[in-house]
């Protein structure tokens, strides 16, 4: 029987698709020109975010009960999560989806992802992991259904009255809890640095 390599695994595989699926999303919203998307666009880039963002929790779970982990696994699904993140809030910021005060959200959640990359990265060297925690867990599902309500938008208020307002509210929400658990690991790092 012929074993797959560990590059192609089924858990690397949806990884990857969520890494794909980043350029298909960005294109969705150009289809009509300068960031006019239509609605179908809109829909579409939705449909791309909601699978891309299921796949985020199949591949760790297939890894982990087929015993499938891998070092490019752990390398790329942090990558595949922050890339899929910040690329959908640069294009709803774009185009005109949040602006003003809320473009802050967004700010903060990117600075977090990008100081616990940082951070993370230091940690490894030191040989030292810091486990996510349950409030991260719950960041995380709170920012991905404001990203995928922002994403549908306009096309969304058709559906459903004040999508966009309800987005950009657990945006906010997703930002609050963002800096809390980057404070965590902040202090997780500090604790290593002080004592180097």
């Amino acid at each position: 029987m012929r074993t797959v390599p560990v590059a192609y695994n089924i858990p690397n595989l949806l990884t990857y698709g969520r890494i794909l699926a980043v350029p298909l999303i960005v294109l969705c919203f150009f289809i009509e020109g300068k960031l006019q998307s239509s609605d179908f666009a809109r829909w579409t880039a939705l449909g791309l975010f909601a699978v891309a963002s299921i796949t985020d929790f199949f591949d760790g779970y297939l890894a982990r009960i087929w015993k499938q982990t891998s070092n490019i696994g752990r390398m790329l699904d942090p990558i595949a999560d922050k890339l899929l993140v910040a690329s959908v809030l640069l294009l709803v910021a774009a185009d005109g989806t949040i602006a003003g005060w809320s473009i802050w959200a967004a700010i903060i959640i990117l600075c977090r992802e990008i100081l616990v990359s940082g951070l993370r990265e230091y940690l490894a060297a030191l040989k030292v992991s810091v486990p996510v925690t349950r409030i991260a867990k719950w960041k995380t599902t709170i920012q991905m259904v404001a990203i995928a309500l922002l994403l549908a938008g306009p096309a969304g208020d058709k559906v459903l009255p004040y999508t966009t307002e309800t987005g950009i509210v657990m945006l906010w929400l997703a930002a609050a809890i963002t800096l809390y658990t980057g404070y965590d690991y902040f202090r997780a790092g500090l604790k290593h640095l002080v004592a180097e």
